[in-house]
């Protein structure tokens, strides 16, 4: 069955949600303003030049996972989703994945996002495949750490083999739609690449490889 493969954050939603999640924690007082706020935003800005030190990100990231009980995150989590995710889903994302639907293809999510993140705002989609970066949950708490490999750059690419494999999906026919430079290694993969609302590296190298460009905000 041919493969549908989505990035989320600045493709289905129009913005990031581990960026405003760290800016959620920060307005909710959750996490110390002047602390916080300016590391959140340079390591955005160091994804966004495609210099981001992932395992330093993560461990920046996942620490407030690690700092409080599940039902609290999962009380913050619904708070977040209600008040800031839900402002910014795309109703053209919407159709582009119902199309998908129709056409009878597997439609897989794949982001470098942590999935207590990311799970919920996949199921408003409802897209039931997720390979996504996996925070350690021990005894009902996570740890701060995750779960093999980050979902980035290259590591989209080692997890989504290893997703084929277990599957028994191929990439015969397939399609993946990004915003990022940081997802060139997997958009190169595909058969139907296609970049959407793509930053400004990605958009020069889409437009000399002649792959599909389009927007889902206009």
């Amino acid at each position: 069955m041919t493969l549908a493969i989505f990035d989320l954050d600045n493709t289905l939603i129009a913005d990031d949600s581990d960026y405003l999640w760290g800016k959620f924690l920060v307005d909710q007082g959750i996490v110390d303003r002047t602390i916080y706020e300016q590391i959140n935003a340079q390591f955005y800005e160091d994804y966004q030049q495609g210099t981001l030190d992932m395992a330093a990100f993560l461990r920046f990231a996942l620490k407030p996972l690690a700092d409080h009980p599940i039902a609290q995150l999962y009380f913050w989590r619904e708070q977040f989703l209600a008040e800031v995710i839900s402002p910014i889903l795309l109703q053209a994302a919407v159709e582009l994945v119902e199309k998908h639907r129709t056409l009878g293809h597997t439609l897989l999510v794949i982001t470098a996002t942590n999935r207590f993140i990311t799970a919920p705002i996949v199921e408003m989609y409802g897209i039931e495949n997720l390979i996504a970066t996996t925070p350690e949950l021990v005894n009902e708490q996570y740890t701060g750490e995750i779960v093999g490999v980050p979902c980035f750059q290259e590591g989209k690419v080692t997890l989504l083999n290893a997703w084929l494999e277990k599957t028994g999906e191929s990439l015969t026919g397939s399609y993946f739609y990004s915003d990022s430079h940081n997802d060139l290694p997997l958009l190169k993969l595909v058969d139907n690449p296609v970049a959407i609302d793509p930053d400004e590296k990605l958009r020069h190298f889409a437009e000399a490889q002649g792959w599909g460009i389009m927007s889902l905000r206009s």
